[in-house]
């Protein structure tokens, strides 16, 4: 086991939180989470890999969509609970919905609206 991947606070369910930025704008592409086996891949590869709590595995970002993220500098925050990784995303497109950024959002009027364009349909992507 390597001595840095011990200084990572993982959580009970052996998870910690990844937040992937641009490292050229700085802005926040997505949030998503790393098992330690994920997290050493990552650091191994330069390529992101995450682990997915719906389907239980590793999910290497872009497999299915091409929109891998190479990994530029892998930070750990003061608390060693949370993982910063600078990327820089292929394609322009870090969502599964089609945009740049998953945080697409903004509460206006008491509402989340949707600011960011769809980059492209989601179905051109993944063929679903």
């Amino acid at each position: 086991m390597s001595d840095w991947l011990d200084q990572v606070k993982f959580d009970a369910q052996g998870l910690v939180t990844a937040v992937a930025q641009d490292a050229s704008s700085h802005r926040v592409l997505m949030v998503a989470f790393m098992n330690r086996q994920a997290l050493e891949e990552t650091a191994q590869t330069g390529w992101a890999t995450y682990f997915s709590r719906s389907r239980q595995k590793l999910w290497r970002k872009g497999e299915e969509s091409g929109h891998r993220q190479r990994v530029l500098e892998l930070r750990l925050d003061c608390d060693g609970d949370v993982v910063l990784l600078q990327i820089d995303q292929a394609g322009g497109i870090a969502c599964h919905t089609g945009r740049a950024s998953c945080f697409y959002s903004v509460l206006k009027d008491g509402q989340w609206q949707p600011v960011d364009p769809v980059l492209k349909d989601p179905e051109a992507i993944y063929g679903k």
